[in-house]
């Protein structure tokens, strides 16, 4: 049996940097287009580099393109519909191999959150069902979702109905690993996260640095292979609400959803196996109030100068060095940092893979 179905991570996940250049010389802005993702992406995750914006999501169920309310803030409660009165940019469309950001309204701060000229931007790109999506009735509830079944990812579309133990379709065919949720109409909703490593009787928050709680947000049941389950919760299942959901499973050198114990050293911090080299890295501690910390091999992509951003927060990147090194079989803290090497503390991390440490002809990845 192959070690992967996966030898070209990059048809299902890459990240995109880019430079704002969306004003003109007379004040007046014009759109830009960002290319080389490889695909037409279906969540799309960006985020200004060198200044504090809103980390922004966009995905194809809920649009490709053409307003504002395709948005959602991560690092924050926001619904989608407050981005009606951004004036500052927003991911106008997303294209066959990217995306496009638009001016905003206010020619003295053009496009803050998109485009700035001047401004370095992040991308991360998934590739769920290209575009397409389809009606699923497997649970309690009917949803829209747009799958990549080979890359283990799906984007569910659901309105609520305020009801105890409703099963939702995921289109998978295998249970998810984690699972992150947002109330699309409701301004008080926190994100919520659902994992195998943390257990379905407890949560966390993506926009808010609290450690996992113990609630029944997701009924205390495991996701099956076909559907996954939520309580009446105003954040998960509110009646008459639209809410959308991206599952993820775990795909043999491609992602891998895990969990580490710190040892706090300051040089000689834990080795986490992955089976692939990461291309996206994000760590999370499960019992203390730290930062989500994310990394990327794109900023700046190589031992030991891979660059932090924090999903809880808008701030801009962080480019201290010498705390993650990206192999070609997993990771390796090199730093006592609290948010990912407290002695004796657990984490949380999901990672995406650049290439397998095996590929389907059995030819190892070279290191780094």
């Amino acid at each position: 049996m192959a070690y992967t179905t996966i030898d070209d991570a990059a048809q299902h996940f890459n990240t995109v940097l880019f430079t704002g250049d969306i004003q003109d010389s007379d004040g007046t802005g014009h759109d830009q287009a960002v290319t080389g993702v490889g695909f037409q992406p279906d969540w799309i995750w960006h985020k200004c580099r060198s200044h504090a914006n809103q980390h922004m999501i966009v995905d194809s169920v809920r649009g490709t393109g053409g307003s504002p309310t395709q948005m959602l803030f991560l690092s924050a409660q926001d619904n989608e519909n407050e981005k009606n009165s951004n004036s500052n940019g927003a991911i106008e469309s997303i294209d066959s191999d990217g995306f496009t950001v638009t001016a905003g309204n206010d020619s003295s701060s053009k496009s803050n959150n998109a485009g700035a000229n001047g401004r370095t931007y992040v991308d991360w790109c998934w590739k769920a069902g290209g575009g397409s999506t389809s009606s699923d009735s497997n649970g309690d509830i009917t949803s829209t979702v747009s799958v990549n079944t080979t890359a283990g990812f799906s984007i569910v579309s659901y309105t609520g109905n305020n009801t105890n133990d409703a099963s939702i379709g995921h289109g998978l065919g295998v249970a998810p690993n984690w699972i992150i949720i947002k109330n699309r109409d409701y301004t008080g909703a926190d994100w919520q996260i659902g994992a195998d490593q943390i257990g379905w009787t407890k949560y966390l928050e993506f926009n808010t640095t609290n450690a996992a709680a113990t609630d029944n947000k997701f009924y205390d049941k495991e996701p099956t292979s076909t559907v996954f389950y939520t309580a009446a919760d105003r954040a998960m299942n509110s009646n008459g609400e639209k809410h959308i959901a991206y599952c993820f499973a775990e795909k043999k050198g491609y992602s891998k959803f895990g969990k580490y114990t710190g040892n706090g050293s300051s040089d000689d911090g834990p080795f986490v196996f992955t089976g692939f080299r990461p291309a996206w890295l994000m760590i999370k501690e499960i019992d203390g109030s730290d930062v989500w910390a994310m990394y990327d091999n794109k900023r700046i992509g190589y031992n030991t100068a891979n660059y932090t951003l924090e999903a809880d927060g808008g701030g801009a990147e962080g480019t201290a060095t010498g705390r993650m090194h990206l192999l070609s079989n997993g990771f390796k803290i090199t730093y006592n940092w609290t948010p990912i090497n407290t002695s004796g503390q657990s984490y949380f991390y999901m990672a995406f893979a650049e290439s397998p440490f095996v590929n389907s002809n059995k030819v190892p990845t070279n290191a780094r």
